[in-house]
């Protein structure tokens, strides 16, 4: 688990984050796509759900492979240097990147969800929760945004916020790599709990 370090006031900052939370819950709430790549894939998403738990992966990777295409091989170079960079650890190297590829596509929701990734391995939250929100308002289907969400509500202790995001991922993919385990062992955490 990683260290959470609050420069600022803690009740302040999880304000922050309990807002942020609350706008993200409501967007994923929804699934119309927000793009026409997005609706491009509504055959893959349906094929998603409906496929058996040990056929999922070709389906998943093809969403995937479509969410990396930016539209502009200089806007996918940026993508790939700067998941070059995760790789490498070089987080910092990676976030310049995905800022930039932000910054000249801002409706490419990969950008953000790639640049919320290398945020959070610099433990900062309140930036990757604010890039997972752009993501999801650009794909409401993005399920590794919706995942990195769940992970970080978690992190944060917010564990029924997190339990609700993990239903959204399993509305959308339901064989998701251990999102079952994901949900049972929150499922047991927050029983008796109300959000």
């Amino acid at each position: 688990m990683l260290a959470l370090t609050f420069n600022h006031d803690m009740t302040r900052k999880m304000n922050f984050f309990m807002n942020a939370a609350t706008a993200l819950l409501l967007t994923v709430g929804f699934s119309l796509p927000a793009s026409g790549q997005a609706a491009d894939l509504d055959p893959l998403f349906e094929r998603l759900q409906n496929v058996a738990p040990e056929e999922y992966t070709p389906i998943e990777e093809k969403i995937w492979s479509e969410w990396r295409k930016s539209g502009s091989p200089a806007m996918d170079l940026l993508l790939e240097r700067g998941e070059e960079a995760m790789e490498a650890g070089d987080y910092i190297k990676a976030i310049a990147h995905f800022t930039a590829l932000t910054d000249h596509t801002p409706g490419f929701a990969q950008g953000w969800h790639a640049r919320a990734t290398a945020l959070y391995h610099r433990d900062l939250y309140g930036p990757a929760i604010a890039d997972l929100e752009r993501a999801l308002a650009l794909e409401p289907r993005h399920f590794g945004a919706m995942t990195g969400l769940a992970v970080i509500l978690e992190e944060l202790g917010m564990k029924p916020e997190a339990l609700e995001v993990w239903y959204a991922v399993r509305a959308i993919h339901p064989h998701r790599e251990n999102l079952s385990l994901s949900i049972e062992r929150l499922e047991k955490e927050t029983a008796g709990r109300a959000l």
